[in-house]
């Protein structure tokens, strides 16, 4: 008997194998199993173009395979695994006909939602800081819960639109063919009705807001829209990922009441805000999209990861450079002082800067934990700690400089 061993030949060679055979034979095929000579479904065939001639006229019944481990590691080059519901974390707890709706918004996922969710903090910062007079730290607080709020419902719409616009491309990818609609969990037709429900949910939450906020906000729906399309027409979509991540940068303004229409030094500084917060999602965009670049690849998915993969890093620091003079270009508009610059500016720099030098971007473990670490290391702990304590010794400040002149004024006033 001939014994093949799987392991030992060229990938060509296991490819090759792993066509010709039909799958419902592959029961017996395990270590120390017997086939019949008839019927076997691993025999090469012999008029194709095969590795050794000599093989390939080998008798039915001198073919099998030795290793059961390497038989289902054959199959899975042509065969991914089947969907396993999810056994720990949150979604083990919820409902069997809850997951999937979970699993779509990406609920066990949440680092989405907080890059939705630190531009429109650090928008809500800056505003507070240049309100006349500043804003008292539970006003700044409470606005910021609402923002919250509408990242997270809008961030899960989001994903609900993009997997139904990529459910044939996620079928093709690794990471993502067991997404629920990808795998028919959900039905197109569901998830249109569901994104429905959580847009509405958005704009309910909008609705909380000063009036001059909801008019700003109603556009951004057609950005969240419009980003899984661009990556059919475009290799540059993660700026379109850009401008709708980025969009609560100038929502914090008229949150505050500062109004971009009147005043042209807010308005300038929530365009560097802006713009800095465009770049940097490109930014962390790479990152993760190099997770899938194989798989987008092969499936015509298009990206900057795929059109230039070779110069990502060097792309990268481009882009952590323009973040970095965009934060300080908002910072000078916003009248911050050196706390800002050496924490929030200085920090995000020194931050990515790392990242990109230490990231292994052929590794998508190493891709996606990388993707994590930036979201709370730059947004919130570098931009987001940096605004934070540059409005509290702000506030504390004037505070402080209220009541001493208020205490000059009485003592004038008891003095006459």
């Amino acid at each position: 008997m001939l014994l093949l061993r799987p392991h030992l030949l060229p990938r060509s060679v296991v490819r090759q194998l792993s066509r010709r055979h039909v799958s419902s034979n592959l029961a017996p095929l395990v270590r120390g199993g017997r086939k019949s000579n008839t019927g076997s479904s691993l025999i090469p065939i012999s008029n194709s173009k095969c590795w050794n001639r000599k093989l390939a006229t080998a008798g039915a019944g001198n073919v099998r395979l030795a290793d059961s481990a390497t038989t289902a590691a054959v199959i899975g080059d042509d065969t991914p695994a089947p969907y396993e519901p999810p056994t720990t974390g949150i979604l083990s707890y919820l409902p069997a006909k809850v997951v999937p709706y979970a699993e779509l918004i990406r609920l066990e996922k949440p680092y989405g939602g907080l890059y939705l969710f630190y531009p429109c903090v650090w928008s809500t910062l800056m505003a507070a800081t240049m309100a006349t007079p500043i804003a008292p730290p539970i006003a700044a607080a409470s606005t910021i819960l609402l923002f919250g709020s509408g990242a997270f419902v809008m961030r899960s719409a989001g994903c609900t639109i993009n997997d139904f616009w990529d459910r044939k491309f996620d079928k093709h990818v690794s990471r993502t063919r067991h997404r629920p609609i990808a795998r028919g969990a959900v039905s197109p037709t569901q998830a249109f009705w569901f994104a429905g429900a959580q847009c509405m949910a958005g704009f309910g939450i909008l609705l909380q807001f000063p009036v001059e906020a909801i008019l700003a906000g109603i556009p951004s729906i057609l950005l969240v829209i419009a980003y899984p399309l661009a990556k059919r027409v475009t290799h540059y979509p993660q700026f379109v990922l850009g401008l709708a991540f980025s969009w609560g940068a100038l929502l914090g303004f008229p949150a505050m009441g500062v109004s971009l229409v009147d005043g042209s030094m807010a308005l300038a500084a929530a365009g560097c805000l802006y713009g800095a917060n465009v770049f940097w999602t490109v930014l962390y965009d790479i990152i993760y999209a190099h997770q899938d670049l194989r798989d987008d690849a092969k499936a015509g998915v298009k990206g900057i990861v795929v059109r230039h993969p070779e110069i990502t890093k060097p792309i990268m620091s481009a882009l952590n450079v323009l973040q970095v003079g965009l934060l300080a270009g908002a910072g000078y508009f916003a009248g911050l002082g050196p706390i800002y610059y050496a924490w929030s500016v200085f920090g995000a720099g020194a931050a990515n800067s790392w990242m990109i030098w230490r990231a292994n971007l052929k590794d998508e473990k190493e891709c996606w934990q990388w993707f994590k670490w930036n979201s709370w290391m730059v947004g919130g702990l570098m931009v987001g700690g940096g605004l934070t304590a540059e409005y509290l010794l702000d506030y504390y400040e004037r505070d402080l400089s209220n009541g001493t002149t208020q205490i000059e004024k009485d003592s004038v006033v008891l003095a006459a």
